[in-house]
């Protein structure tokens, strides 16, 4: 059936992203009724989606009532569209991961300086419960965040990475400057991967493979987040690097065929 959506697709994403789309240059600034209106929302629905975007930056909110679009979501461009595929194509192998490792399982893309998660498939023990779907986080403090970046030209990086992308609240093991974060990235275009040490947050890390497109560049990132006190760095590396790489490389063998 033509217009059957689906199995693996991601509503709340898409209910955003209906939203800015409704955004032009004829009607740049819109109500949140005149919003759940257009894109066919209920108006709480609407309601949460707009706050949401807001809190993101993606919607900047006028002393007049109206809304319309934040400068970051200009970094979203077509990418985030081109997203819900990715979304449809990885989520299968995701939940192969999740089941087969029992540990939290995230996609990602590189959106500005911050990481945007596309799919999360979350272990009730994690300690970061207030992450999901199109939350984001700061780039350099965590795996997938430092593996995209890693993946970016020097001119590039340092038009994203600015003193501001280091937030004070952050781990025991953060990096707080670019100059600080330089060697490892450097390390990780290497070797293909990335690890992530308590640096976003005590008590949790992550190891973090690369998505490819069909062109070869890097798209996106995969990880398992664990709990530190269950996993050592090392024991990371052993024994989750290789299933996360290998599904990462199947899922972009997935993203090349389709």
């Amino acid at each position: 059936m033509a217009d059957a959506k689906p199995e693996y697709r991601v509503e709340a994403l898409a209910k955003g992203l209906r939203l800015l789309s409704l955004f032009t240059e004829q009607r740049p600034t819109w109500r949140v009724t005149d919003l759940a209106e257009a894109a066919g929302l209920p108006m709480p629905t609407a309601y949460r989606v707009v706050q949401t975007l807001t809190s993101e930056g993606y919607l900047d909110h006028l002393p007049s009532g109206d809304y319309r679009p934040g400068v970051r979501v200009l970094t979203l461009g077509s990418a985030a569209l081109r997203s819900l595929d990715l979304v449809e194509l990885a989520t299968p192998r995701l939940q192969q991961l999740a089941s087969r490792t029992g540990e939290t399982v995230n996609l990602a893309v590189l959106t500005g300086d911050r990481v945007l998660y596309l799919v999360r498939l979350r272990n009730s023990d994690l300690v970061t419960a207030n992450i999901q779907v199109g939350s984001t986080l700061p780039a350099v403090h965590t795996s997938i965040g430092k593996l995209l970046l890693a993946h970016l030209d020097a001119a590039a990086l340092r038009e994203r990475v600015t003193a501001a992308s280091f937030p004070a609240q952050h781990g025991p093991n953060a990096k707080v400057s670019l100059e600080e974060l330089g060697e490892e990235l450097a390390r990780i275009r290497e070797q293909g991967w990335a690890v992530q040490d308590e640096e976003l947050a005590y008590g949790l890390r992550s190891v973090a493979g690369p998505i490819t497109g069909p062109d070869g560049r890097v798209v996106a990132g995969v990880n398992l987040a664990v709990q530190a006190r269950d996993w050592s760095a090392q024991r990371i590396v052993r024994e989750l690097k290789p299933v996360v790489l290998s599904t990462c490389a199947e899922i972009s063998q997935l993203v090349a065929e389709s």
